[in-house]
């Protein structure tokens, strides 16, 4: 029997992402899983809100679990906190976005199933955020990126 040689490694990024004030940091990405899924540890500071457009995204489902603080999901329209030790799978297809409206940041892991997601999202993201210096990214740029990467953008809330 043949062995393939293969290369373990425990989280293989050392690089933390900053999309604005977020913090991301792939733990597994597809290319460490054979495409099946990948894992990122997310921080949002307190009372912060997030930067992107609510989405959702057909082709996989996102996994949220809390570790430190509480996160306010809104998918499909109703909220849901997830605190530590809480799980909350977002299916394909839900429209959903985050706000840590607490007073405490917030930890939490993200497991997205398959891996069609990996830091180089988060890398062009943080990019369109930076170049508006504080003010609201350019939507049409997010939108193209967020497409480019299997998100839908939801239309603007009115």
């Amino acid at each position: 029997m043949l062995q393939q040689a293969v290369n373990f490694h425990v989280n293989p990024s050392d690089e933390t992402i900053r999309v604005g004030s977020l913090a991301v940091r792939f733990l597994i990405t597809g290319e460490n899983s054979n495409g099946s899924l990948a894992a990122f540890e997310l921080i949002v500071p307190a009372a912060q809100r997030l930067p992107a457009p609510a989405h959702s995204h057909d082709h996989y489902e996102e996994t949220i679990y809390g570790v430190d603080g509480v996160l306010t999901w809104t998918v499909n329209g109703k909220q849901v906190e997830v605190g530590p030790g809480q799980a909350l799978c977002i299916p394909r297809g839900a429209i959903h976005r985050f706000d840590n409206d607490g007073g405490q940041d917030v930890k939490a892991l993200c497991v997205i199933t398959p891996a069609a997601l990996g830091p180089q999202y988060f890398r062009e993201t943080a990019e369109v955020i930076k170049a508006a210096a504080g003010g609201p990214p350019d939507r049409t740029k997010m939108a193209e990126i967020m497409r480019r990467y299997g998100l839908t953008p939801a239309p603007p809330q009115t």
